[in-house]
């Protein structure tokens, strides 16, 4: 019985194993095909070339022209004596009441003398809490404010670095500058520390108001040399490497440098300087006297109504008369100060100005319009008020 049911079996399963067989010989022969095919072009076989020899050499490049060699030697000469100063500002959490002090601006400024004190622009650390001072040898020092001429936007700082790491800029005076003459600004410009800029001095005699308080800054410099922002507080030198100014301020719609800076100059800087370093303050002879703000132009004159007078002071002295109340209620105008010692008076800086010069004891010839007349008194001036 089994003998007779198999051979049905193997007659069914012999066809389907000899199809199984010969489909696999025919897909294995097409991948064999593929496999072995080539295309019909091969791309050329290129050689790898080979680096030719250098034919062309450098030519040296010989000595530097003497003005180079100059423009070098006051660059590596002066850039020691100037800092790089950061302002810092105490912020607190309004939620925990954590104090942190962050940095609120940057500028620059310049050893003035090996005791440690620091000369910049007011307005570099206005509203700082505290500065801190970077030299070139990279060391930082807490500053500590010695005084401040907020109208001549000047200040000095004092660190406690010693002698042999504050070299000075050699001084230089501002009085016998000429136009067209080179100039050197060293400074740190957008935080970008020992930045040397050079350019002629395009004018003098320019007037500046304090980025502080609008006063007039008399006898300016004004440059080309790019002065931009962070170059504030920064020294402007001549080609003998002489301090013959202190860089403030631009003349720039965008903010940025547009071809004209200016410096307060060296003969402002130093008694200005002098005065910080020895009282903290001014120390301006005062007329005793308070102006009232009032545009005197309206009145057809120029000049400075004084508003009140301090008792007992030069200008109460010389006779002088402040602004008062008739007993109708009308205001009645004080004196109109119209000049000092011939010095034309058309502001209250042209008061400041006339006075900064002079020395406590000194008598000065107060010319003033009274009901409309022309009087003049001579007036002692006293220590500053």
């Amino acid at each position: 019985m089994g003998d007779h049911m198999a051979g049905p079996r193997q007659l069914f399963l012999y066809p389907l194993l000899l199809g199984l067989v010969l489909g696999a010989g025919f897909f294995l022969g097409l991948g064999w095909t593929a496999d072995t095919a080539q295309p019909e072009s091969q791309p050329a076989v290129r050689p790898v070339a080979q680096p030719t020899e250098v034919t062309q050499s450098v030519t040296p490049r010989g000595d530097l022209d003497s003005s180079e060699r100059s423009t070098i030697d006051l660059f590596e000469s002066s850039s020691p004596s100037v800092v790089y100063i950061t302002s810092l500002t105490d912020r607190r959490n309004l939620w925990t009441l954590d104090v942190t002090r962050i940095e609120s601006g940057t500028g620059s400024g310049f050893v003035w003398d090996q005791r440690g004190h620091i000369v910049t622009n007011w307005h570099v650390i206005l509203g700082a809490t505290t500065a801190r001072v970077t030299l070139t040898d990279q060391s930082q020092w807490d500053a500590r404010l010695v005084g401040y001429a907020a109208e001549k936007d000047l200040a000095v700082l004092h660190i406690e670095a010693s002698a042999g790491q504050l070299q000075p800029i050699t001084l230089g005076t501002s009085d016998d500058l000429r136009v067209g003459q080179s100039v050197y600004a060293i400074g740190n410009p957008f935080g970008l520390d020992s930045t040397l800029t050079t350019g002629v001095i395009s004018a003098l005699g320019r007037e500046i108001n304090s980025q502080v308080t609008g006063a007039e800054i008399r006898n300016v410099i004004q440059t080309d040399a790019a002065i931009n922002p962070g170059n504030s507080g920064g020294p402007l030198l001549d080609s003998a490497g002489r301090r013959i100014g202190v860089n403030t301020s631009i003349v720039s719609p965008s903010g940025a440098y547009a071809g004209v800076g200016f410096a307060i100059p060296a003969d402002t800087v130093r008694w200005v300087v002098d005065d910080l370093i020895g009282f903290g303050q001014l120390q301006r002879p005062s007329l005793g006297i308070e102006p009232l703000t009032i545009n005197t132009r309206r009145l057809g004159v120029d000049g400075v109504v004084v508003r009140s007078i301090a008792e007992g002071g030069a200008a109460d002295l010389a006779g002088l008369r402040g602004t008062s109340r008739a007993r109708n209620g009308r205001i009645v105008l004080g004196d109109i100060i119209t000049a000092i010692d011939g010095d034309q008076i058309s502001s209250w800086g042209d008061v400041l100005q006339a006075l900064e010069q002079r020395q406590t004891g000194e008598v000065v010839a107060v010319r003033f319009i009274r009901d409309g007349e022309q009087q003049q008194a001579q007036a002692r001036l006293q220590p500053p008020q």
